[in-house]
């Protein structure tokens, strides 16, 4: 699974990181999501991942399989 962040959706509630900090976490500046996997997430925290794309408000997060 892989991660796709749309930072012009993203408005910095940080919901994201709350819900799943080992996969999300936001600039300092803006407070824009960053995802910390490029590539796949480890399997053992797709989990968390998912839960984290849930809990954006402005639909930014979005998952690829």
């Amino acid at each position: 699974m892989k991660i796709v962040a749309d930072l012009d959706k993203c408005q910095g509630h940080g919901l994201c990181r709350m819900s799943a900090p080992d996969v999300y976490d936001v600039t300092v500046d803006e407070g824009q999501v960053i995802v910390k996997f490029d590539g796949d997430v480890p399997e053992e925290l797709e989990d968390a991942a998912a839960l984290g794309v849930d809990s954006c408000p402005e639909i930014a997060l979005s998952i690829v399989e």
